[in-house]
């Protein structure tokens, strides 16, 4: 079925009225990759420097309490509120003012699934840049808000389609309409991150394995030291941004059982305490179609993890 977009689908993407109306001129698209290719070629090739500062004014700033947030927004600083202290929360509200006043600009960031100290260490990092690298680090973040939402809208508009098209079918059949369920993803179900707490910066280079348990018993214990009952899923290297790339495949339901992440510590900090970290956490039949961010906050001598989104 065709997807209808409106043009105000796009302005709340990005907050920019000539990305809108760009992209509302050449929808519909035939899937989210076609979607994704448009947006970017429009983002990048079409809308000026001053449509990019009106989609950097429609963003909030990082923890900021004191103003009305889109629901895409909140959404997306889920996790940075939920690490954030009081102190943290202070400290990036201060450095949020100085980063304005040096760039004429709102700090751009793509926060989903990032806590507030890896959040405020790239800040940090990126207030020394000069202005017009600053403004080409922000185009490409805001880049990375407004494909996080188009696939959202994308797959949304698919299940309303999908869940129309049951209920007809049910209307002319006699039977009883079901769910249409959960979007499809667009990125793995299980996903990680490494933040270097030591230097305030992403960690790169880190070699990352997941693990699912697949033991006789029904779950690992403290006592069981057989590594055959862990099955590898998947590998990767984290990036420049310290993320991981995909340790196993996008799918809508993951599988419930224990899960094991690995990060190679030992290569990363040669005369750190810890040669390997590993973080063990369970998917429960009623999480399955949930998304598992397991970031690791790193320093030489000590770590921390929870759970992002």
């Amino acid at each position: 079925m065709e997807q209808r977009w409106k043009e105000e689908d796009f302005l709340s993407c990005s907050g920019s009225n000539k990305f809108a109306k760009e992209m509302t001129a050449v929808a519909p698209f035939a899937d989210i990759d076609h979607a994704l290719r448009s947006a970017r070629n429009i983002w990048f090739n079409k809308v000026d420097v001053n449509g990019w500062l009106e989609a950097f004014a429609a963003h909030p700033e990082i923890g900021t309490t004191s103003k009305p947030m889109s629901q895409w927004s909140k959404e997306e600083q889920t996790t940075a509120m939920a690490t954030a202290n009081d102190s943290t929360m202070k400290e990036l509200h201060d450095w949020n003012a100085r980063y304005k006043e040096k760039f004429g600009f709102v700090f751009l960031i793509c926060a989903s699934g990032r806590g507030s100290l890896e959040i405020l260490a790239e800040l940090k990092r990126r207030y020394d840049n000069r202005p017009f690298v600053e403004l080409g680090i922000a185009a490409e973040e805001e880049m990375k808000v407004i494909e996080l939402r188009l696939g959202k809208f994308f797959h949304s508009k698919l299940r309303m389609s999908s869940e129309t098209a049951k209920a007809s079918s049910s209307k002319h059949e006699g039977k009883p309409h079901e769910n249409a369920g959960h979007p499809h993803r667009t990125c793995p179900p299980i996903t990680t991150h490494v933040l270097d707490t030591a230097r305030g910066c992403p960690a790169s280079g880190i070699e990352v394995n997941l693990e699912m348990w697949k033991g006789t018993q029904t779950s690992p214990s403290f006592a069981d030291r057989d590594s055959r009952s862990w099955v590898l899923h998947g590998s990767s290297v984290t990036n420049s941004d310290g993320r991981g790339g995909p340790i196993m495949e996008i799918t809508d339901h993951v599988e419930p059982g224990f899960y094991r992440i690995t990060f190679d510590t030992g290569s990363y900090h040669p005369s750190g305490f810890f040669p390997f970290v590993s973080i063990v956490f369970q998917v429960r039949e009623s999480q399955k179609s949930e998304h598992f961010h397991v970031p690791l906050l790193l320093s030489p001598f000590s770590f921390s993890t929870y759970r992002g989104s």
